[in-house]
């Protein structure tokens, strides 16, 4: 089987596939004033049946898991249509996805019978205040609702997600709640250290806090570092004896980060982006017509990784292409 590795020797099972730009919240962070269509982009996002041809095709190379993402995927009229052709077509054996959660509560039960294999839910605060500030919608209560009826089905793999913004969410008072919330709870519980992107600098100058400030946290509270397997990728992941939930860590800016990168973008309009905050994107959607299109497209994707750089050099204040986070799915 042909398999995506790059010219450093990194592999790539993992694939983040957004289906939309669209999303329905106005995070500080992302989108404070709300979704807008890009300028000059007419392009539509990609058909249940592109997408249907995409992923089938990246399961001969290899690729083990895909996450769903968006904006907000479960703001397609077909979210369903294209997670059930996925879990019976395209023989990838971990189908996930990232949401804000907002009908959670509601479409929990469906998610778990239709087989969704993982999916992370994205709660910055768990004070209801600061959650609305932080989003613009009141909805913490029925996301937790979400959560718990997901737990009483016995879906195993439930990831909170917090992006760690100063004075908002990175005082021990804080993270001693995310951690009561996660002490009797099988969830992993994960910070990621906010990132610039292409319109958010001054937002970044005035919230942006170092990830390090967590893991002294962790060390000084004996959270025991943990590997897992080869499709985790850069995340740090913690455990401790007297809790059911983990800690994770997401920090980007830290060293040798990109060492351990396992994943690639495609965007909702059927980008190949090799990098989260690269340069360059091609876009694969004209190979996604007919199914006698597969090898083309398989090709295609294997010659792009020779592209792929060492690092994104988020550090050095390079974002890239990224103006947001709703384009490529974070």
């Amino acid at each position: 089987m042909k398999t995506l590795t790059d010219t450093f020797g990194r592999k790539f099972p993992y694939i983040r596939l957004s289906i939309t730009d669209v999303c329905n919240y106005k995070c500080t962070y992302c989108l404070p004033q709300g979704y807008k269509k890009t300028p000059g982009d007419t392009r539509s996002f990609m058909s249940g049946e592109e997408i249907s041809r995409l992923t089938k095709a990246l399961s001969e190379l290899g690729v083990c898991k895909i996450r769903l993402t968006g904006g907000e995927p479960t703001v397609r009229k077909d979210f369903f249509d294209i997670l059930k052709d996925m879990k019976q077509n395209s023989n990838i054996p971990k189908i996930t996805m990232t949401t804000n959660g907002y009908r959670l509560n509601k479409i929990a039960k469906q998610l778990y019978n239709y087989g969704l294999d993982g999916i992370n839910i994205s709660i910055d605060s768990l004070n209801r205040e600061t959650f609305k500030k932080l989003t613009g919608h009141d909805r913490l209560p029925e996301i937790l609702k979400g959560i718990k009826i997901l737990q009483n089905l016995n879906f195993k793999n439930i990831k909170v997600n917090a992006v760690l913004l100063k004075d908002i969410n990175d005082t021990y008072e804080d993270f001693e709640k995310f951690g009561n919330f996660i002490k009797n709870n099988e969830i992993d519980f994960r910070f990621i250290e906010l990132m610039q992107t292409g319109d958010n600098l001054d937002y970044f100058k005035k919230n942006h806090v170092s990830s390090k400030i967590f893991r002294d946290y962790l060390e000084n509270n004996n959270w025991i570092y943990q590997t897992f397997g080869k499709d985790a990728g850069p995340s740090l992941n913690f455990i401790h004896p007297e809790y059911k939930g983990k800690f994770g860590l997401i920090a980007p800016y830290s060293k040798d980060f990109c060492k351990t990168c396992n994943r690639l973008r495609i965007t909702s309009r059927g980008d190949l982006r090799l990098c989260l905050f690269g340069n360059t994107g091609i876009s694969i959607r004209h190979l996604l017509q007919n199914d006698d299109q597969k090898n083309e497209l398989v090709d295609l994707i294997l010659k792009q990784l020779h592209l792929k750089k060492e690092s994104h050099y988020l550090e050095l204040g390079d974002t890239g292409l990224t103006k947001n986070l709703s384009t490529t799915g974070g």
